[in-house]
């Protein structure tokens, strides 16, 4: 489950709303790529940052595949903090060809987040998100969000919890069993 954070996905989220801005939260800017962001993406190649993401990548191949100039992607966020970038979050539409769906058409929107060693265990993922969160419930209220992630993440899914998201159904996909939890919009 890689995270391709320069390529637009399948059936992007789309908005009249983006590109936004810049996202502040207590100690996060969140905001659209850069190119100056690529030398730090292309750190993600460690075995550490990827894996419950299918597996360290060749520097080298990332170097050759990462674009110079990022593309415009609704629903990519970098995060930094004092003008570091320490990872993004995403929120795209979950491809309905993929497993762990929880409306019938598929198609939901699906919040995803990834960041380097130094952000573990100081709340950032959680922090990044739920910004994130308040932008789409802000431009899209009323819409359920997905979070799909690794049964042996345990980080993540605790980051999911934290943010509200329910267990909804587990299913095998990736060579891995996967959890997938829902978070129903807010209240207006």
């Amino acid at each position: 489950m890689g995270f391709d954070v320069f390529s637009s996905a399948v059936g992007s989220l789309e908005s009249d709303g983006w590109p936004p801005g810049r996202l502040s939260t207590t100690r996060l800017i969140l905001r659209e790529p850069e190119a100056g962001d690529r030398s730090r993406l292309i750190d993600w190649a460690s075995a550490e940052v990827n894996q419950y993401t299918g597996g360290a990548r060749p520097r080298d191949e990332l170097e050759a595949a990462m674009p110079v100039e990022p593309r415009r992607r609704p629903g990519l966020f970098v995060v930094e903090r004092d003008g570091a970038m320490l990872g993004f979050v995403t929120i795209d539409r979950r491809d309905r060809d993929r497993l762990g769906h929880v409306l019938p058409g598929g198609n939901e929107a699906e919040l995803g987040y990834m960041f380097l060693p130094e952000a573990w265990g100081h709340g950032v993922a959680t922090e990044a998100a739920a910004g994130a969160l308040r932008w789409f419930d802000y431009a899209h209220g009323g819409e359920l969000v997905v979070v799909s992630a690794q049964l042996a993440n345990t980080a993540s899914i605790r980051v999911a919890d934290k943010l509200g998201f329910v267990e909804t159904v587990r299913f095998e996909d990736y060579g891995a069993l996967q959890w997938l939890g829902v978070r129903r919009p807010p209240n207006p």
